[in-house]
């Protein structure tokens, strides 16, 4: 649902159960993918370009009001409440939460299963693990890995327990996203 008051760009890709809200703002080539998983944005949100936003199954995407979304960030079934700063390249993982007011600089990571408390500032390049998380400079990564491990990224992004094969995991992959295959190219797409 995209109201009248909002503005996505030509060159942006809404794709499924997406809402957003009043005077929301896609710009050009910002993919807002909730096939698997709804996304639902907040009033006077401003989503950059080439940012991605994936709403999944059994994460959807919340993201609250007054948030700025930074170009060729990644929000991936991660919660962002009202008034965060996502800057440029920041990603968050599923089952992530951004608390309000809440910034994330330039090519920061919150983590799967990760809070990052309200107010709290995520620095430029750094990693934001746990509940509540607690942040880690890139060169810290032995620390990082020792959290990181208990918070099971593949059974949080791909349902499958640690050690199941690549092999495994993209068969998977391939079959969810081979779902496309078929699809065609509207000529005259709908009016928004």
């Amino acid at each position: 649902m995209v109201p009248e008051s909002a503005y996505v760009a030509p060159s942006a890709v809404l794709s499924g159960a997406v809402v957003l809200g009043e005077r929301a703002r896609v710009l050009h080539g910002a993919v807002l993918s909730a096939e698997d998983g709804e996304i639902r944005v907040g009033s006077d949100v401003v989503i950059m370009e080439h940012a991605l936003i994936r709403g999944r199954a059994r994460h959807p995407v919340t993201v609250g009001d007054a948030v700025l979304i930074g170009p060729h960030s990644h929000v991936n079934g991660a919660t962002i409440e009202d008034e965060v700063f996502v800057a440029t390249g920041a990603s968050l993982f599923p089952g992530s939460v951004a608390g309000t007011g809440a910034e994330l600089r330039i090519n920061s990571v919150l983590h799967v299963a990760s809070r990052l408390e309200p107010g709290a500032v995520l620095p430029i390049g750094w990693i934001a693990a746990g509940d509540p998380a607690t942040l880690f400079s890139p060169d810290r990564h032995d620390e990082l890995w020792e959290l990181q491990r208990t918070l099971e990224f593949p059974e949080v992004v791909y349902g499958v327990p640690r050690g199941t094969t690549m092999r495994e995991i993209m068969a998977r992959q391939t079959r969810f996203y081979g779902a496309h295959q078929d699809d065609r190219i509207l000529e005259d797409p709908p009016e928004r």
